[in-house]
């Protein structure tokens, strides 16, 4: 997956053109607020422009002035690598995902490119289940290193993915799922984060078989499972050991995976 960052504006920039909105909805002159401010038009000309660069306490007086609320909030950039930067697992695992959901009746698409403004991204899987009207954006991973990144990540995907979907698709329903590697790397990960999987991820393997058999017709959340892409079993989707699971993985990680899979 792919998420490249727009080109951002500078904090400078920002500011001015919040404090100009501000000051034009208050229908003031320039005159009026940097006289009220304590400094030159010119220097606040400057600063609704973008060129001045104000301390954090005039930017702090200013906001007062102008009855604004200023919050800093800081996020690291989420990257997700494209679709031309893919692991030899990730692309078995992808492919062995799309022929069990094509062979249980689903359309599916791999590979779907997303554009938000400037944001540019891909999902690995669309599936859509023309029976019931369900629609899966479906993630795949091999490893799991920052569950706040994934979360943000398959909710950003939530939000425009009907800007990519097929016109002829009617979906009723929407779920991201996550199918990881069935690894004992992916395994301990899990464990590790259990309460916020939990919150993150209500829907597990049992109930997600269901789904993409038709036996169930709704949805009550987000899911996670496990895939193994050797496997033949009828029940494909594999939980995870913090749900129960008693049998080992059979992986290790995805370099272990690489090397059984011969690949």
């Amino acid at each position: 997956m792919c998420l490249i960052p727009p080109v951002s504006m500078s904090i400078a920039g920002k500011v001015g053109r919040i404090v100009r909105g501000r000051r034009v909805e208050l229908d003031l002159t320039q005159s009026a607020v940097s006289s009220a401010v304590g400094t030159s038009r010119s220097y606040y000309a400057a600063i609704e422009a973008g060129r001045a660069n104000p301390s954090v306490g005039f930017v702090d007086r200013l906001a007062e002035v102008l009855g604004l609320r200023l919050d800093l909030v800081a996020a690291p950039i989420t990257i997700v690598l494209g679709p031309n930067v893919r692991d030899a697992v990730h692309a078995r695992c992808s492919a062995y995902v799309a022929r069990r959901l094509l062979a249980a009746g689903w359309i599916v698409l791999r590979e779907v490119e997303l554009v938000d403004g400037r944001l540019h991204g891909w999902i690995d899987l669309l599936a859509f289940d023309p029976r019931t009207g369900t629609l899966l954006i479906i993630e795949i991973k091999t490893s799991i290193e920052d569950i706040g990144r994934l979360e943000r990540q398959i909710g950003w995907y939530a939000r425009v993915v009907l800007s990519a979907v097929p016109a002829e698709w009617k979906p009723r329903l929407i779920a991201s799922w996550v199918l990881g590697l069935a690894s004992a790397e992916i395994d301990h990960v899990i464990a590790q984060h259990g309460d916020l999987i939990d919150q993150t991820f209500p829907i597990r393997a049992s109930s997600m078989r269901d789904i993409v058999s038709g036996a169930i017709a709704e949805l009550h959340g987000d899911g996670l499972a496990l895939i193994d892409p050797r496997s033949r079993r009828r029940d494909w989707l594999i939980a995870t050991r913090a749900d129960g699971r008693r049998t080992p993985a059979p992986y290790q990680d995805r370099a272990g995976a690489a090397r059984v899979l011969g690949i």
